[in-house]
């Protein structure tokens, strides 16, 4: 019995071999019972016969099966004794239905559902079912042909019945039960290793992506300084090696980390205003110098009529044009390759932009298509095992694609070439034409892509902040030919004790540093008592690449991100666009803006502190929140003729208007969750901290909406007036009011402030009659109409 228990028990052992030792054990027990019963009870011989050849056969199927393992087949033979054999013998030698025989009818179903699998499960269902509907027929038809038990020996054998197959319905359940809390405790346990595996990939992808750009950064930055110097040109050449080799690394690293980004589903697309014409003059200059090193013909077709300003995601679609390019370098010896660019209007402010990448290459056989945007997969593995590479390329390109809502396609003939057509659908923000295109027009002499400009700041002062003494020597050589004054802090620490002391013009901060990283640093700063840099620009420096990265900073608060390596053009453009303008003396051209390095820049050079907002039902009117400089986001009014922006498409007098003019209710929403986010983000970028005054939280869902949409955001806060309407308006213009005499005031003074005035402010309303209250919700129709026979006011 302990074997059997075991045997049971064992999960090394399948299910359905535990669930056959299961069922054929309780099976024989009860079998031998109704044995001794049948001796004991000295009843038809032909009972006790068949039970005994039951008995036998089925020992012998059992012990066969355990041995050969052969479940299926044991099961399937046992199924065809029971049905045809052993239960209509049973039925008819121990008492039909008086006996115990119908109870071994479900048992024989119990069996065949938990033991037989596929389509045979269902056939021997059904030929039970019409197995035992005979036996039944046969008995009421030919009564003659049952040995009806005594009256004693019926109800023994029908309650011993129901005990063995009620236990053994029991125990199956309860079996089955087990094995599937069982499964699940695994499946739970598997899925949490599977996350955390997860979670530790990420970690590790980009703990490695920040440790690797760290001494790329190095590299790069002292290469730039050395191809500044006036050198031979052996060593140029060999700088400009260094950089191209960098340059691949870096590339490398990037594909790694968007791939681990992609499956963990963490890569977002970010759209932004762009010039078609210097992202395409920048892809021919990095492809151009590979292409002229294997002699390769590079050319650019460029429609025409293309929009000069797209709004889209540049940085992802010239990675995924870089990736689509490089591949075709790659696998062409000789011959040449192009791209070509072409647009479709396809309605108001929007086109649909076909990039197409040929070559004449080694092209790709027919069958190796499908598998072509796998990742990790190269085809003709042997032919192409010198090229290096990760293999990730083209898998990003298409799941990139796939997140931008385009669409990508190759052509290609074996040995012949490809070409890869990509079209995506962008938004048009400058309709002025390309015109005829020419990369010269973009790029200088030396290589370099036109733009932005050189200037000089000698009166301006920075600080730069890295625990990497490395960091700070790049950095600081990387600003010399501006002239700024440069300061260097080892720590966050050493930076609070700096800017105690010392006022800078902009900040540069490191992210990852020990203690007290980057952003607890720019908090710090912003709320230093006695700080001489609370609204100095302060600029990230990170080896943290990605949007959702981007997004973080933009959030605590930072003016502008700079990736690391460091991008010296936009390094000098950051500074241009934050220094104070009388610090600076630009020389060049217009000022380019460059996203992929640093994606936001602050559209004024100064954030106000703190700004004051509110909800459109302050019924503030617009001169005085335009005066106070109070931005109001709209409630939302519905009425059977449409749904309107408060304040901003109905006015009071409309809003009066409906009420007295419509029958059904008019409803004023307060603004989602996400209408909230998009304001606080908007309004961010003018200031560095929101505080949003609310309508009552007892009034409405506006302050629970607000302040779950706040939770996003480092530095907005959100304060419950305690007031509805011209209360809270009154909270409003108070607090602005008290700003504007203390400029200085912390945040949470203010706070405190609107919670003592609280008590201190009254409003009342004067209706013409209680008709809207009812309709709005606010009052009962009995009451109502109560009210309105006393014509109450």
């Amino acid at each position: 019995m302990k074997r059997i228990i075991e045997a049971v028990k064992d999960e090394s052992k399948s299910v359905q071999e535990r669930v056959f030792i299961l069922l054929g054990v309780l099976s024989l027990a009860a079998m031998l019972v109704m044995l001794a019963l049948g001796l004991f009870a000295d009843e038809n011989p032909m009972s006790s016969l068949t039970v005994s050849l039951g008995f036998s056969v089925f020992l012998t199927l059992m012990l066969i099966g355990v041995k050969t393992k052969k479940f299926d087949i044991i099961a399937v033979i046992i199924s065809v004794l029971m049905i045809f054999l052993l239960l209509p013998a049973t039925f008819f030698f121990n008492g039909g239905i008086n006996g115990g025989a119908p109870m071994w009818f479900v048992f024989c179903t119990l069996f065949i559902s938990t033991i037989v699998t596929g389509r045979s499960r269902f056939i021997f269902l059904a030929l039970n079912f019409i197995s035992a509907g005979v036996c039944y027929i046969v008995s009421y038809r030919s009564p003659q042909l049952v040995s009806w038990h005594n009256d004693s020996m019926a109800f023994i054998d029908s309650y011993l019945s129901l005990i063995f197959v009620g236990l053994m319905l029991s125990l199956m359940v309860g079996f089955e039960i087990k094995t599937l809390k069982s499964q699940k405790e695994r499946s739970d346990e598997q899925s949490r290793r599977i996350e955390e595996l997860g979670k530790a990939q990420n970690r590790f992808f980009s703990s490695m992506s920040h440790e690797i750009r760290t001494p790329i950064n190095t590299i790069i930055g002292l290469n730039e300084m050395i191809l500044r110097e006036d050198i031979s040109d052996e060593v140029a050449e060999d700088a400009r090696n260094i950089q191209s080799a960098s340059r691949i690394l870096l590339s490398l690293i990037n594909d790694i980390l968007d791939m681990s980004k992609i499956r963990s589903e963490k890569m977002e697309i970010v759209p932004v205003i762009y010039d078609v014409g210097k992202m395409l003059s920048e892809i021919v200059n990095m492809i151009s110098v590979m292409a002229e090193k294997k002699g390769l013909d590079f050319t650019i077709d460029v429609d025409p009529t293309m929009p000069s300003q797209l709004l889209s995601d540049e940085v992802r679609i010239k990675q995924i044009l870089i990736n689509l390019l490089n591949n075709a370098v790659k696998y062409t010896a000789s011959g040449s390759i192009s791209l070509s660019v072409h647009c479709r209007r396809t309605g108001e402010n929007r086109a649909l932009v076909t990039y197409s990448v040929e070559d004449t290459g080694m092209g790709i056989r027919k069958e190796s298509i499908p598998h072509l945007f796998d990742a990790f997969k190269r085809v003709d593995e042997e032919k192409n095992r010198y090229i290096e590479g990760t293999g990730l390329g083209l898998s990003i390109v298409k799941q990139l694609v796939d997140l931008m809502g385009g669409e990508i396609s190759v052509n290609s003939i074996y040995k012949k070439g490809s070409t890869f057509v990509l079209t995506l659908e962008q938004e048009t923000v400058d309709d002025k034409q390309i015109g005829t295109f020419s990369a010269r027009r973009f790029i200088d002499a030396d290589g370099r892509v036109r733009g932005g400009e050189t200037f000089e700041a000698p009166k301006a002062r920075v600080l730069i902040v890295d625990d990497n003494k490395t960091n700070l020597l790049v950095t600081t050589k990387l600003l010399r030919r501006t002239k700024v004054i440069t300061e260097t802090a080892l720590s966050g620490a050493e930076c609070l004790k700096l800017t105690l002391q010392n006022h800078y013009d902009a900040i540069f901060m490191d992210h990852m540093m020990p203690g007290m990283d980057g952003i607890e640093c720019l908090h710090e700063i912003r709320s230093q008592t006695g700080g001489l840099c609370r609204e100095t620009p302060v600029i990230v420096l990170t080896a943290n690449a990605g949007s959702d990265e981007q997004a973080l900073y933009r959030r605590e608060g930072f003016d502008a991100y700079l990736l690391k390596p460091i991008d010296t053009a936009a390094l000098e453009e950051t500074l241009i666009a934050l220094l104070p303008g009388e610090l600076v003396k630009i020389e060049g051209m217009g000022i380019t803006r460059y996203e992929q390095g640093r994606e936001f820049v602050s559209g004024t050079k100064r954030k106000i502190p703190l700004l004051i907002t509110t909800d459109s039902i302050a019924d503030l009117p617009e001169e005085i929140s335009d005066k106070l400089g109070i931005p109001v986001i709209s409630y939302k009014i519905c009425t059977n003729s449409g749904l309107f922006d408060d304040s901003f498409e109905m006015d009071g007098d409309v809003l009066v208007r409906c009420m007295n003019e419509e029958t059904s209710d008019i409803l004023s929403a307060p603004p989602s969750v996400s209408d909230y986010e998009e304001f606080f983000a908007e309004q961010l970028s003018h200031a560095q901290h929101i505080l949003h005054i609310s309508m009552a939280k007892r009034a409405g869902g506006a302050f629970a909406n607000a302040s779950e949409a706040a939770l996003s955001f480092y530095n907005v806060s959100v304060v419950d007036s305690g007031h509805v309407s011209s209360g809270l308006g009154l909270s409003v213009m108070s607090t602005a009011e008290k700003m504007r005499r203390e400029p200085f005031i912390k945040t949470e003074d203010i706070i405190m402030n609107i919670e003592e005035e609280r008590t201190k402010i009254r409003t009342s309303f004067i209706l013409r009659d209680t008709d809207y209250l009812y309709r709005s919700g606010r009052l009962s129709e009995r009451m109502n109409k109560l009210c309105t026979a006393f014509m109450i006011h």
